[in-house]
């Protein structure tokens, strides 16, 4: 393949440099020609009444380029042409291949990325097996591949004597977090054909510069410039077509905060989100019409990308809450860490995302909580994996099935926060995937147990659709998202969606040394980013507290390599139904939520960092955790302290010695998480415990504790969980449980104890110690 397009790609140079040089020569040609004007309205006829005019007033060297004048649009046209093919097959820009992408057989193409040239550009090359015709179909509609693209109007067709189209475009995009406006564009698009049978679609921004009709005036929007860019298909001789894409924009960095630019100024973010994602697009179909890839669960190919973009589309209409589709910026606590915006306009719900269903018929709307924040160290790709694959480490039991709710007639009270209760388990079905693994759709379904009897009406098991993508850490560029939203058992093809959800974004990693103002008292690690409403963003205290605008203290090569900064912009945002009566009860509940979310990735974000990781480990520790030699002194500590009793042998309290006592105690020994809205994880196990549960230390965490007790056993631990809170322990009767792989196992007595830390202070509870007393298999 790569024979074949390095050959393909000399062929064209050569016919770039011939067109370019016809192109002069028509000019030369047009400009002194003598040709009566006619009445044909035709672009061929305006071309020849303008070059008419030209020789009787020689003053203008082009014709006039507005709207009434097709003549000057073609000119653009052609110059567009010329400008696209000596970047897709040339040297117009200086490119260098972008590392990363996946070689071989089944390589998706060839791409390179810009370097040192106006604003920001890529290119790919690529061979598909699908006739040129229905790819330039495909490409032209951008928003079936483009996951950004808000709305594309054409609103003005225009046909040329060659068979070709000239389009007047108005194209806006989502922004991709809270801190900064949406763009638009305003463009002209032309379709032609080569000699060789090659179908082109080349697109640039009509400006002052270029001339030609002014665009509609932007309003919540930074109007953007597309330099030329499109789309090269020629067809192969043995069928299918040879693809070359070249996207090439400025997005007027200047108007963003700083410490957002990268995301503006990186060329291989916009390779993955438009050069490499056209391509995607188009092999995917490729191979579903060819039906090399086959979907379980009757549903069509067609079917399932819908989903996919319905999800992505309402995320992004959440995260950007546009005053058009009737977002409002609702008053905020007296804290700006969460925004607060609502939407009662009932064209929003009419519209593919939202089902009249979801809308109360005595009055209602749409909340949606929203926060990004600046983090470091973290890989995108790890966090959202993580934040997949651990749901019970952030969200809220309660939470779901309120969201759930609202594809119910009679939707549940506005839930709060139970520091007792026991959230539900994950299990993940698999509904498609991409061709390349890059984005797969799932369902999940969340199994509700119920632990009092309140929790009765609570405890039932739910599904969510989510759309995951990014997850793959060598994707250079690529934006990790993780967007869910609550469906019913039904799961029709029209099943209303509201979507919520994580998008975390990689910031161009540079070796920053970031100097600190003396007067400086934030050191967290990562920095709150906070977002005022439309077109207003600020963050918090960042341009004080780091100082790393132009004239501060910063040195951007000359650091220490421990100073080397894997930054990425996290964005989080969820939606809720409200009853018109509920509306502040459910905004509250919303922000405190958002908040707990907020805090339980911050305390994601320090356990998973690179920089915290020793390679030696197996599983990784949760947060705040200590070396096995602390856990296990902490651990037979605080069973003395509040027991009264003697763990281990008096004379095994030093060091090692301890350690090995603990992990050879022929009673099963474990510690499992202790926190207000998860289910208890386990954290630790001695060799029993493990033999016990019939796992091993690296799937450990993976095992809840609500899952190994029977149904008296978790009624058991309710009852006595508040005197564990206050008298430090308790005992439990003889019970059983299960272990890992289902197998019953009996035990005489349980004892459940806070484990605390040396200074012994109860508010700091690090987990819950248990002890399963003569245990046995049944």
């Amino acid at each position: 393949m790569n024979k074949l397009l390095m050959e393909e790609n000399d062929r064209l140079q050569k016919q770039v440099s011939h067109l370019v040089y016809e192109n002069g020569y028509m000019k030369q040609q047009l400009q002194t020609a003598s040709v009566t004007t006619t009445d044909n309205n035709s672009c061929e006829s305006v071309v020849v009444s303008g070059q008419h005019q030209q020789q009787q007033n020689p003053t203008p060297r082009h014709p006039q380029r507005d709207a009434n004048n097709p003549a000057g649009l073609l000119t653009i046209a052609e110059e567009t042409l010329a400008e696209f093919l000596s970047k897709a097959t040339g040297t117009a820009v200086d490119w260098v291949q972008m590392i990363g992408m996946k070689p071989g057989p089944d390589s998706i193409g060839i791409v390179a990325v810009s370097r040192n040239c106006s604003g920001v550009a890529a290119r790919a090359c690529g061979l598909v097996s699908l006739e040129p015709t229905k790819v330039a179909e495909i490409l032209k509609d951008r928003p079936s591949w483009y996951r950004d693209c808000r709305c594309i109007d054409v609103l003005s067709i225009i046909p040329t004597a060659n068979g070709g189209t000239i389009e007047l475009i108005y194209m806006q995009t989502y922004a991709p977090t809270t801190l900064a406006a949406a763009r638009d564009f305003w463009t002209l698009r032309y379709t032609t054909s080569l000699e060789d049978g090659s179908l082109v679609i080349c697109e640039r921004s009509l400006t002052s510069s270029t001339g030609g009709p002014t665009g509609p005036p932007t309003t919540s929007s930074v109007r953007a410039e597309m330099l030329p860019s499109g789309f090269l298909i020629r067809p192969c001789d043995g069928g299918g077509s040879i693809i070359h894409i070249v996207d090439h924009v400025d997005l007027d960095v200047w108007s963003v905060p700083e410490v957002l630019r990268p995301l503006y100024e990186s060329s291989k973010i916009l390779a993955q989100k438009m050069t490499i994602a056209a391509l995607r697009h188009i092999r995917q179909i490729a191979q579903e019409t060819n039906g090399e890839i086959q979907y379980g669960g009757g549903r069509q190919p067609a079917v399932l990308r819908t989903f996919s973009q319905r999800l992505c589309r309402g995320f992004n209409d959440a995260v950007n809450g546009f005053v058009d589709d009737g977002w409002s910026l609702m008053g905020s606590d007296g804290v700006e860490d969460v925004t607060i915006m609502i939407n009662s306009s009932p064209g929003k719900f009419f519209g593919s995302q939202y089902s009249t269903s979801m809308v109360p018929s005595f009055g209602g709307g749409v909340l949606c909580a929203k926060a990004s924040m600046l983090l470091q160290s973290v890989p995108p790709a790890l966090l959202v994996r993580f934040l997949r694959e651990h749901r019970s480490e952030w969200a809220d039991y309660g939470i779901d099935t309120y969201s759930a709710a609202c594809l119910k007639p009679n939707p549940y009270t506005v839930p709060c926060a139970r520091p007792s209760g026991f959230p539900s388990s994950q299990v993940i079905l698999p509904l498609a995937h991409t061709v390349e693994h890059e984005e797969f759709l799932e369902v999940v379904r969340l199994e509700g147990q119920a632990f009092t009897p309140e929790d009765v009406a609570l405890a039932r098991d739910m599904y969510l659709l989510q759309l995951c993508s990014g997850i793959d850490e060598n994707a250079v560029g690529a934006c990790a998202q993780l967007v869910f939203a609550p469906i019913d058992e039904s799961f029709a093809d029209n099943a209303p969606l509201l979507p919520s959800g994580f998008r975390v974004i990689p910031l161009d990693s540079k070796p920053v040394m970031v100097t600190f103002q003396p007067s400086s008292s934030i050191f967290f690690h990562f920095m709150l980013v906070l977002y005022d409403g439309p077109g207003a963003a600020r963050t918090l205290d960042l341009a004080s507290t780091l100082e790393v605008g132009p004239g501060s203290n910063r040195s951007t090569g000359d650091g220490e390599p421990n100073s080397y900064n894997l930054r990425s912009v996290l964005t989080i945002a969820f939606q809720f139904t409200f009853e018109n009566h509920l509306r502040d009860d459910v905004a509250s509940m919303a922000r405190q939520y958002v908040r707990s979310v907020v805090g339980s990735v911050q305390r994601v974000a320090m356990a998973i960092a690179p920089s915290r990781i020793s390679p030696g480990l197996g599983p990784k520790s949760l947060p705040g955790s200590p070396e096995a030699l602390t856990l296990a002194r902490w651990i037979c500590r605080s069973y003395r302290i509040h027991t009264g009793g003697e763990l281990l042998r008096a004379d095994s309290q030093s060091g090692d010695t301890l350690l090995k006592q603990l992990w050879n105690h022929s009673d099963a020994i474990m510690c499992c998480s202790l926190k207000t809205n998860a289910s208890p994880v386990f954290t630790f196990a001695n060799q029993a415990g493990l033999d016990m549960l019939e796992t091993t230390l690296v799937a450990l965490q993976d095992i809840m504790l609500d899952k190994i007790l029977d149904e008296a056993g978790r009624k058991s631990l309710c009852a006595e969980f508040s005197k564990i809170m206050q008298q430090g322990f308790a005992h439990l009767p003889a019970g059983i449980c299960v272990s890992s792989m289902g197998r019953p196992v009996s035990y005489e007595q349980a004892i459940v104890w806070k484990v605390v830390d040396d200074d012994n202070d109860d508010a700091a509870n690090h987990c819950l110690g248990l002890m399963f007393v003569n245990w046995s298999f049944v």
